[in-house]
């Protein structure tokens, strides 16, 4: 599976969305499948008093989830990116790996 994380950039590749772009605000890998900022909107109904964002109730709009295999990781200028080309922050763990190994 691709290895792409919250806070990505993509690029959807086919669907009804085809072209458009979003950062990803989860990431399913169960189901093999990503939701996108603003991307694949479904409509929910909820009863008066089963949420306590909306306790009166009614029809609320959130983002769907589209197959991970339909997106494509994008760089800051909207091109395709190399998996290995994108940087990230490194956690200490691995800062401190990677210092050990240059000093071998």
């Amino acid at each position: 599976m691709a290895e792409i994380r919250k806070g990505d950039t993509v690029k959807v590749l086919s669907g009804k969305e085809k072209g458009k772009q979003g950062k990803v605000l989860e990431v399913l890998r169960e189901k093999a499948r990503v939701r996108v900022e603003k991307l694949m909107m479904v409509k929910r109904h909820l009863k008066k008093g089963r949420s306590q964002a909306t306790p009166e109730g009614g029809i609320i709009e959130k983002e769907g989830t589209i197959a991970l295999s339909n997106v494509m990781v994008v760089g800051k200028d909207g091109a395709a990116v190399r998996r290995e080309k994108i940087g990230r922050e490194l956690g200490a763990k691995e800062k401190a790996r990677r210092e050990k190994r240059a000093a071998k």
